[in-house]
Formats: C-alpha cells, sequence, structure tokens
C-alpha cells in the first residue's frame, strides 16, 4: 500500500451498490447504522489486509456480500478500543466547558 492506498480503492465506486445493499442489511438485522467508510476500513484493514494481485470484480463483490456481521463488529470494537481517548486529551477547564456548557 504505497501512498496510504488499498490496492482495491479503484475498485471502490464499482461496490458502492454492494457496499450499500450490506449496510442494508445490517440496519434490518438490527445492527444499527454503519457507513460506506466504516464497513470500506473493515474490508481494506481486515479482510483484504493481504490483497491478491489481479483480482476480478466478482470476487470482490462476493467477499462483501458474505462479511458477517459478527466478524464486523468485533472488527469495529477492537478498532474503538485502539482510538485515543479524547478525554484525556483535554485540559480540565475544556473537560468542565464540555461537562456544563453554560457555566452552572
Amino acid at each position: 500500500m504505497k501512498d496510504g492506498r488499498h490496492p482495491y480503492d479503484s475498485f471502490y465506486e464499482s461496490l458502492e451498490p454492494v457496499l450499500s445493499s450490506k449496510i442494508d442489511e445490517f440496519v434490518l438485522i438490527g445492527y444499527g447504522k454503519i457507513t460506506k467508510k466504516e464497513l470500506w476500513e473493515y474490508l481494506t484493514k481486515k479482510k483484504w489486509k493481504k490483497p491478491e494481485p489481479g483480482i476480478r470484480l466478482h470476487q470482490l463483490v462476493h467477499e462483501v456480500l458474505t462479511i458477517k456481521t459478527s466478524d464486523y463488529m468485533t472488527f469495529a470494537t477492537v478498532e474503538a478500543y485502539r482510538s485515543p481517548n479524547w478525554f484525556t486529551e483535554l485540559d480540565q477547564e475544556e473537560l468542565q466547558e464540555l461537562l456544563h456548557p453554560n457555566g452552572k
């Protein structure tokens, strides 16, 4: 992945309808709203961590359609734990302003 781009990024536009379909499926079974960006991040960071040279569009479509909700949710949970806690980045005054915006 040179320049921060994933080798499959060129397929993103073609895969958008399939990503939307998978997101609709997640919502339908009660997993809440997931964005295309979040789903793409799962695919590129986890499922397609080792890209295959010469992969075909139909193979990627199959892989998107067969994502298990539990696999995605596990990934999202781990990523949430890895992200920085923004409360630790605030000083005491900024935290008080967030907690008491009107100075009360």
